[in-house]
C-alpha cells in the first residue's frame, strides 16, 4: 500500500499549508483504498471510505473507472459495503460526468435483472455527457427490442435531463464586495505567477487576490454575516476580467463565492456573480457563462453631461464621472430573474436583461453551459433516433436576418460555418449561432486544466471536424524549473494521445518547441474563412476570425469541433493618409485606439465588438501586430480585410512553415499538418484562379461604428502608459492613455526594455540588429545603460535570423545567449546592462516565471501594462510597464531614458520599419 502511504504523507504536508487532502485521481491509489474499504478491520477503512466517496475526481480518470468498477460490484451484489448501499452507488454513479460511469449504467440497464435496469435508467436519464460509443449501445439495444432502451430515448428527445432541473430562484440576493477601482485584470483574481498551481483549485484558490490575505477575510467575513447571500465582485469604475479568459480567475472567485457543483466532487463550485460598472471582459464573461454564473454591467458611474448635453472633461482631458448609485461594499442588493431588473430594496436600479438572456439563463439552470452543449446534442441523437422532430425545450436560437442589409466580414464568416440555423435564412449581428471551429489552440499555463475539463467531461479524442489542434510550451519557456519538469511533459503526453499537435514530443524525437502559441496559430490558419478557439485572450488572427477562450470552451471545441455564441457587431476601421518613414506599424496600432476615442469622446466603442481593420497590404505577420493588440482595446474579436494578392503571400508565408513543422517531425499519425499544407495549396489556387477571391465585407454592411485613422496625425512614436501615478485609480493601467514620445522629454529613466512575446515578428529582430549596427556606427561602440531583454517568438525566427546574418548581429552584443541544452532551471531577479537572448516564449510578458525587478520603469514591445504583470511594485516605487515599438524600447535601454525625438530619427536613420500604405483597392463588394 505504498501508494497509500505516499497520499497520507502529502495530506500532512497540505495541512501544512492549511490545505485538505488533494482530489484523487489515479487508478493505482483509488485501488488500493477499494482493497482497504474491502478489509473490513483495516485501520485506514473508514478514512478510505471517505476518500473513496468524497474525494474522487469524475470524468475519464482512471481514478473514475476504478470507481465505476467497483460501485457497479455492489450494484450487482458482488461486493457488500455497509456504507455504501446500492442505491447510494447509483448515487454516486449520478456525479460521475460520464465516462466510465455511463459504461457502468448502460451496463447494468441492459442488463438482465430488471429492477437494477430500471434505476439504472432513472440514473442515465439525467445524465448528458454521452458520446458517440454511447449513443450507438442505446440505438443498438433499442433498435433491437429493448423497452429500457426506447424508454431512455424517448427520455432524451424530451430533454428531461434539463427540463426536470428545478427552476432558477426568481430572486438572487447578493451583498457587494468591490474588489477595485478601475479596470480589474484577471491577474488580480489568478496572478500568472501562480500558473503551476491552477490544475489543483484549493493551492490555487489561495492566490486570488494576489494573496491578500485581508481581502480574502473581507470576502469571508460578508459570507459569514449573510450566510443566505451570494458575494458579488466588483471593478468600480472599470471593466472586471480585462486581459484574458482565465478560467482559474472563475474558478477561484466561485470557490470563494460560489456554490459546491456537487457533494462528492471536492473545490469544484460554481455560479460566481461578478459585476463592473463597464460590464465585463468579453471573453471573461464567455467563462463565467461556462460555470452557470452571472456577469452584470452596472453602468453605476456615467459621463457628466452638462446642461447642453456635452461631456464634461477635467483639467487633463479627461471626461467626468458621476455616480448614479452606489455599490459600496457590504450593500444588499437583488437580482430578479423574472422581472431581469437588479434592485436595492424596492428601488430598481439597472436593467439586467443582457446577463439574463434566454440562453444564460439555461447556463444558470443547467449548472454551465457545458451540460446545455451536450444537452442539445444528446436531444438531437435522440429524436433522430426515434425519427421524430425535435421539440423545443431549449430557448431557441435567436436569429436576425436583416432585408437588404449587407453582411460584415465576421456575419459572413459566421453563416458560413453556422450549424443547426433555418436553412437558407442570411443571419445578422445579434443572432445566437452554433459554429463548425476549424482550429483550436492550448496553451501550457491553462492546458492542465484543458485536459481536467477533458476528463470532466469524459472525452477521449479530438474531434474530427477540427482541422488542427495545438498544443504549446511557450508560457513555461522561460525557466525549465521543477514545476514544469513536473507539469508540462504530463500536459503534452494527454495533448498528443488526444490528438493535438504538441510543442513538446512526448517520445522526444523532435526538437522542443517554446514557439508563442498565437503565432503557432496564425501559421497553421490557411483560410480567410475559418473560425479559431485559443486558451489565450491574444488569440486574434490575421487571417479568420479568432477568439480568445476559457480552458473549457477550448476543451469544448477540442471535444465538439463547435463553439456557440452571438453573432458580434462590427466596428470597420479604414486608413487614410501616409505614414512617415520613421514610424513603426506598432505607432498605428496605438494611434488607432487614440484616434478612435478622440472621434467618440472617450467611448470605447471596440469594446464587445469585433474589430474589421482594412489592412489591405500587409502580411499576416505585419497584420498580426494590429489583431494582437485588439485584446488590449477590449474587443471581442478582429478580422483583417486583404487584398488577393497579399493574402496568398501571407498563405504562401504559413504553408512552408507548417511544412517545417513536418520536416520537424511534428505530424501525427493522421498528418493533421499535412492536411493543413493541402488546404493552403487550396486555398491559394481559388484566389489565383479567381473562383473565390479574399473575404470582403459587403458595401451595404452595417457597423456599430466607422473609424478612420489618419496616418499623417501620427508625428512621431506612440507609447501605451500604465500612469500609475493618476489621482484618480479608475484611469491607471488602462490601455487607452497614449502619449507621444515627446511628452517625456527625452528624460524619463527606464530600467530594462524587452522586445518580444507575440506582438513582435521577424521584422522587428531585423530592426533590432540594424539598429545596434546604426548606433555602433554613429558612437563607435553599443553600450547598454539599461538591461535589454529580447525573446524571438518562434524558433523558426529564430532559423531564418540565423540563415540571413541577423542573428550574428545580436550574438555580438549580447551577453546571454539561451541554451536548449542546458536551459534556465531558476527564474532571473536581477539584472545586467547588456542584452539578453532569450529562448522564444512569452518570457517577460507572461510575467508568471520571470519580472522585471520591483519597481522599475519597463519600456516592452509586449501588450501587458496591468499593475504587478511584468513588473511588481517596490517599497519605494510603482513598478511600470509603457509599451512601445521595437526601435524605442531598443534605444531606451542604451540610453537609459526615454530619446528624443532626434536621437529617435537618428537611430533608426536608414532602416525601413514598415511598408504600410492604405489599399487603393476596392476591401468591400
Amino acid at each position: 500500500m505504498q501508494t497509500y502511504n505516499d497520499y497520507i504523507k502529502e495530506i500532512e504536508e497540505r495541512k501544512s499549508q492549511g490545505l485538505h487532502p488533494k482530489p484523487i485521481d489515479g487508478a493505482e491509489l483509488t485501488s488500493e483504498i477499494i482493497a482497504q474499504i474491502k478489509d473490513v478491520n483495516n485501520p485506514n477503512r473508514e478514512d478510505s471510505l471517505n476518500f473513496f466517496i468524497y474525494n474522487t475526481l469524475p470524468g475519464t480518470t482512471s481514478a473514475a473507472g476504478v470507481k465505476a468498477k467497483f460501485l457497479k460490484e455492489i450494484i450487482l451484489g458482488e461486493s457488500v459495503v455497509e456504507e455504501i448501499t446500492p442505491a447510494f452507488a447509483f448515487e454516486q454513479l449520478s456525479h460521475m460526468k460520464g465516462g466510465p460511469s455511463i459504461e457502468v449504467l448502460l451496463d447494468l440497464a441492459l442488463g438482465n435483472d430488471e429492477a437494477i435496469a430500471l434505476e439504472a435508467a432513472k440514473v442515465l436519464k439525467t445524465q448528458v455527457f454521452l458520446y458517440e460509443a454511447d449513443t450507438e449501445r442505446l440505438e443498438t439495444a433499442f433498435k433491437n427490442g429493448s423497452t429500457i432502451a426506447k424508454d431512455i430515448i424517448e427520455s432524451y428527445a424530451k430533454a428531461e435531463f434539463f427540463t426536470k432541473l428545478p427552476d432558477v430562484e426568481e430572486e438572487i440576493q447578493v451583498v457587494t464586495y468591490i474588489a477595485g477601482v478601475g479596470d480589474i485584470s484577471t491577474d488580480l483574481l489568478s496572478p500568472g505567477a501562480d500558473a503551476h498551481s491552477r490544475s489543483d483549485r484549493e493551492l490555487h484558490g489561495q492566490c486570488i487576490f494576489e494573496h491578500n490575505k485581508d481581502m480574502q477575510q473581507e470576502v469571508l467575513a460578508l459570507k459569514e454575516q449573510h450566510p443566505d447571500k451570494r458575494v458579488m465582485l466588483i471593478a468600480e469604475k472599470g471593466t472586471m476580467g480585462v486581459g484574458s479568459s482565465r478560467m482559474s480567475g472563475v474558478n477561484n472567485v466561485a470557490l470563494w463565492t460560489g456554490v459546491s457543483s456537487s457533494p462528492y466532487v471536492p473545490f469544484i463550485n460554481i455560479a460566481p456573480v461578478i459585476a463592473g460598472t463597464n460590464g465585463i471582459a468579453p471573453i471573461f464573461l464567455t467563462t463565467v457563462g461556462v460555470t452557470g454564473g452571472i456577469g452584470i454591467d452596472l453602468k453605476n458611474w456615467v459621463t457628466k453631461k452638462d446642461a447642453d448635453g456635452n461631456t464634461v472633461y477635467d483639467k487633463d482631458g479627461e471626461p467626468v464621472l458621476e455616480q448614479v448609485y452606489s455599490v459600496e461594499t457590504g450593500t444588499v442588493l437583488t437580482i430578479n430573474t423574472k422581472t431581469k431588473k437588479l434592485y436595492n430594496g424596492d428601488k430598481e436600479l439597472k436593467d439586467i436583461s443582457t446577463a439574463l438572456t434566454p440562453q444564460k439563463m439555461e447556463f444558470i439552470k443547467a449548472g454551465g453551459s457545458y451540460a446545455v452543449v451536450f444537452g442539445k446534442k444528446l436531444q438531437t441523437f435522440a429524436c433522430a433516433a426515434l425519427g421524430i422532430d425535435i421539440p423545443q425545450v431549449y430557448a431557441a436560437s435567436k436569429e436576425i436576418s436583416i432585408e437588404n442589409q449587407g453582411l460584415t466580414a465576421v456575419e459572413k464568416i459566421f453563416n458560413k460555418n453556422a450549424v443547426g440555423t433555418t436553412p437558407g435564412k442570411t443571419l445578422h449581428a445579434g443572432s445566437n449561432v452554433r459554429v463548425e471551429v476549424n482550429i483550436v489552440g492550448s496553451q501550457d499555463t491553462t492546458g492542465l486544466m484543458t485536459s481536467q475539463e477533458l476528463e470532466m467531461m469524459a472525452a477521449t479524442v479530438i474531434s474530427p471536424i477540427v482541422d488542427a489542434g495545438y498544443q504549446s510550451g511557450c508560457h513555461t519557456a522561460s525557466v525549465w524549473d521543477d514545476k514544469s519538469k513536473a507539469n508540462i511533459p504530463r500536459l503534452m503526453k494527454f495533448m498528443n494521445d488526444f490528438g493535438l499537435i504538441t510543442g513538446r514530443d512526448p517520445k522526444g524525437q523532435y526538437h522542443a518547441m517554446t514557439d508563442v502559441i498565437h503565432k503557432v496559430l496564425n501559421d497553421i490558419t490557411v483560410d480567410d474563412w475559418d473560425i479559431i478557439i485559443g486558451g489565450d485572450s491574444h488569440t486574434r488572427m490575421s487571417k479568420g476570425v479568432a477568439f480568445g477562450a476559457d480552458s473549457g470552451t477550448v476543451a469544448l471545441a477540442l471535444a465538439t469541433g463547435e463553439a456557440t455564441m452571438p453573432i458580434p457587431e462590427s466596428v470597420k476601421v479604414t486608413f487614410k493618409g501616409n505614414m512617415r518613414s520613421y514610424m513603426d506599424f506598432r505607432d498605428v496600432v496605438h494611434a488607432t485606439q487614440q484616434q478612435m476615442l478622440k472621434q467618440f469622446e472617450g467611448e470605447n466603442v471596440f469594446q464587445g465588438r469585433v474589430i474589421e481593420v482594412h489592412i489591405g497590404t500587409l502580411t499576416s505577420d505585419q497584420a498580426f501586430t494590429f489583431t494582437d493588440w485588439t485584446a488590449e482595446m477590449k474587443a471581442k474579436a478582429s478580422i483583417c480585410i486583404s487584398e488577393d494578392e497579399t493574402l496568398i503571400e501571407s498563405l504562401e508565408i504559413a504553408r512552408d512553415r507548417i511544412q517545417i513543422m513536418i520536416e520537424k517531425g511534428m505530424d501525427n499519425e493522421k498528418q493533421m499538418l499535412q492536411g493543413l499544407v493541402d488546404k493552403a495549396n487550396n486555398r491559394i489556387q481559388e484566389l489565383k484562379t479567381g473562383i473565390k477571391s479574399a473575404l470582403k465585407p459587403d458595401a451595404s454592411a452595417k457597423y456599430y461604428a466607422e473609424v478612420v485613422i489618419d496616418l499623417d496625425e501620427i508625428a512621431e512614436p506612440m507609447i501605451a502608459d500604465p500612469d500609475v501615478n493618476n489621482e484618480d485609480p479608475s484611469r491607471r493601467y488602462t490601455h487607452d492613455t497614449i502619449r507621444p514620445l515627446s511628452y517625456y522629454g527625452g528624460t524619463k529613466q527606464v530600467d530594462l526594455g524587452f522586445v518580444g512575446s507575440c506582438m513582435v515578428h521577424k521584422g522587428d529582430m531585423k530592426i533590432l540588429a540594424q539598429m545596434l549596427k546604426n548606433i555602433e556606427a554613429q558612437q563607435g561602440k553599443v553600450e547598454f545603460k539599461a538591461p535589454l531583454v529580447v525573446a524571438p517568438p518562434t524558433y523558426n525566427i529564430v532559423d531564418e535570423l540565423k540563415a540571413e546574418g541577423d542573428w550574428e548581429v545580436l550574438q555580438k552584443y549580447s551577453g546571454f545567449e539561451f541554451d536548449d541544452n542546458a536551459p534556465k532551471g531558476l527564474a532571473r531577479t536581477k539584472y545586467e546592462n547588456m542584452l539578453y537572448l532569450e529562448r522564444p516564449g512569452c518570457n517577460l510578458c507572461m510575467g508568471n516565471q520571470e519580472k522585471a525587478e520591483p519597481g522599475d520603469t519597463v519600456m516592452a514591445t509586449s501588450t501587458r501594462l496591468f499593475q504587478g504583470r511584468v513588473v511588481k511594485d517596490s517599497g519605494e516605487k510603482k513598478g511600470e510597464s509603457l509599451l512601445s515599438s521595437t526601435p524605442v524600447v531598443v534605444l531606451s535601454t542604451i540610453l537609459g531614458r526615454t530619446p528624443t525625438m532626434e536621437e529617435y530619427e537618428k537611430a533608426v536613420d536608414g532602416i525601413v520599419l514598415t511598408k504600410f500604405k492604405p489599399s487603393q483597392k476596392q476591401l468591400v463588394l
